[in-house]
Formats: C-alpha cells, sequence, structure tokens
C-alpha cells in the first residue's frame, strides 16, 4: 500500500471520527437526558459518558489528521513537500481544497485547545461557546476538502459514487441534519 493511500485512509477515519465528535457535541449542547429516545435505551448505553467520548475523539481526530497530511511529503509521487503544507496555495494538487483542509485541521486545533479547562476558565463560557461554534463550520469544510479532493492526488474529476466519496456524502448528509436539528432545537428553547 502506498503512502498516499494510507494517507486516504486516515483522512476518511478522521472524517468518521470528527462527524461522531460534532453529533455527541450537538448532544451535548441540548437536553438529550430529557428526550424520550434516551429514556428509552438500555442503561449499559445511558451510563456512558458522552462528554468523555466526544472529548476523546476529538484528541484522536487530531491525531489522525495530523498524520494524514504528515505523511503526504513522504509519497514522492504526490509531490508534495513540507513547505506546501504551510502554504497551501502552493500545493502541487488541488491548492484550494488542500487550504480548506488546512484550515479545518487549525480550527479544530484551535476548538480543541480553548476546550482545556485552564483555558475555558479564563475565556468564560460565552467567549468559549462561541469559539466552539466554528467547529460547525470546520465540519462544513473538511466535508467539502474530502468530497473534492482526489484521494490519489491526480486531479481526476470527482466520482460521486466511488465508496469513499459516499462515505463523505454520508458524513455529509448526517450534519447538515443535524445542523438542522440543533437550529430548530434551539429555535424552540428560545420561544419558551
Amino acid at each position: 500500500m502506498e503512502t498516499i493511500e494510507i494517507s486516504g485512509i486516515l483522512g476518511l477515519t478522521a472524517l468518521v471520527l470528527l462527524t461522531l465528535n460534532i453529533l455527541l457535541g450537538i448532544m451535548l449542547s441540548t437536553a438529550y437526558k430529557q428526550s424520550d429516545y434516551w429514556k428509552k435505551l438500555p442503561a449499559k448505553i445511558k451510563a456512558l459518558k458522552i462528554i468523555d467520548i466526544h472529548n476523546y475523539t476529538a484528541y484522536f481526530a487530531l491525531v489522525i489528521v495530523f498524520l494524514h497530511f504528515i505523511i503526504i511529503p513522504l509519497d514522492p509521487s504526490s509531490k508534495f513537500t513540507f513547505t506546501h503544507l504551510l502554504y497551501p496555495l502552493t500545493a502541487p494538487h488541488q491548492p484550494l481544497f488542500v487550504l480548506l483542509g488546512v484550515i479545518s485541521f487549525i480550527a479544530l486545533l484551535l476548538v480543541i485547545i480553548t476546550t482545556q479547562k485552564v483555558i475555558k476558565k479564563k475565556l468564560g463560557t460565552t467567549t468559549w461557546r462561541n469559539i466552539h461554534v466554528i467547529s460547525y463550520a470546520t465540519g462544513l469544510l473538511f466535508i467539502v476538502h474530502g468530497l473534492v479532493m482526489d484521494p490519489l492526488l491526480k486531479d481526476r474529476p470527482i466520482d460521486f459514487i466511488d465508496p469513499e466519496k459516499l462515505l463523505v456524502e454520508a458524513c455529509a448528509i448526517l450534519l447538515i441534519a443535524a445542523f438542522v436539528l440543533r437550529y430548530k432545537y434551539k429555535m424552540t428553547k428560545e420561544e419558551k
């Protein structure tokens, strides 16, 4: 297996983890424990600490995303150098979409750093929550990055029915549906 293929697998793994992470974050931002659906779940599931799963998936995804892009220059066929990772608009393949990937990595890093207890306390809940909302935009950025980037870096057109792209599309649908439901929840809560 080539390095570029490993990078693609890592990217897809990070995509799934980040999708799960955002879904858990949305769940945490609502009164999910008061939901009839939650109350009907088995006790073993209800005993899970959702906040811990949310935090650990973020840390794990951050490491996987880092590995995803740091190994690309190790494959000579990619024509990427470490400089391209620092200046993505100079990348040899799809520079705009490489930039979206880099921005989503930086945004993920920012959200994780500001969630550390010491920093979160200094920021205050309101400021922290406003920074944390970046994760919604981050989700959209990594979806677009994953959907448009050619996994083999050959600048091929997007094959929307390729299994890898179908996974990205499924994650996109889940996130958009969750964003809409979260917005409706917020509007309902503000009406009361």
